[in-house]
């Protein structure tokens, strides 16, 4: 395991102006934080690393995760994990059902994992629940273990946790940040908020990789 590097990684739409360009190495269980305004390249800086550039945009430079050149690779083939500022539960699914969309298909005792990560999260006996009937906390555990399931090699954070009230924000970023680091994911938090940003410690960058101070 040797993290993910950007490697004078850069987004343009057209012939505009570079939104990102950025050369930085997140080491295993480290965070880094990419600070910003809207419009300021973060959303483009994630979609390049996952591979989901929107039509017109464009990006330069060399993703590398644990020594693989994942910069070609179609989204599913990278490995990378990302948690939105919207949770995104399938609403025709159970949340059991959402966990195992994470899961690859051919795992073995899949209920018994599904089971398993819930006991742990503190939502045992919810596999069969529907998603319409849980607290925001509850479908952030949700999203988070659904993320983990599919077993990423690093984890972007889009503002996951800005739609949280102040006491609840403060447990689940908690909780998901131990849990990458205990994972030893790379990962990389994009947020406008100097808390989250403390909260995660470590560097924090602009899109365009100048060094912010919280």
């Amino acid at each position: 395991m040797t993290g993910l590097e950007l490697e004078a990684l850069s987004v343009q739409n057209g012939a505009a102006p570079p939104l990102v360009s950025l050369t930085a190495r997140i080491a295993p269980a480290e965070v880094l934080t990419i600070m910003g305004a809207s419009g300021s390249g973060k959303s483009v800086l994630l979609a390049a690393l996952t591979g989901t550039l929107p039509p017109g945009f464009h990006a330069g430079g060399r993703i590398v995760l644990n020594g693989v050149d994942v910069t070609r690779l179609p989204t599913r083939s990278r490995r990378i994990g990302l948690l939105f500022q919207d949770d995104v539960l399938f609403p025709h699914l159970s949340v059991g059902g959402n966990l195992g969309f994470g899961l690859p298909a051919r795992v073995p005792d899949r209920a018994a994992r599904i089971d398993a990560a819930l006991t742990e999260a503190g939502l045992p006996g919810f596999a069969d629940r529907d998603p319409a009937t849980l607290s925001g906390g509850q479908r952030a555990r949700v999203a988070l273990l659904r993320t983990l399931l599919a077993d990423p090699q690093a984890l972007l954070l889009d503002e996951p946790f800005s739609r949280l009230d102040a006491d609840l924000r403060v447990q689940i970023r908690g909780l998901v940040l131990d849990r990458a680091r205990a994972r030893g994911l790379p990962v990389i938090l994009v947020t406008h908020d100097p808390e989250d940003a403390r909260a995660a410690g470590g560097r924090v960058l602009s899109p365009m990789g100048q060094p912010i101070d919280v």
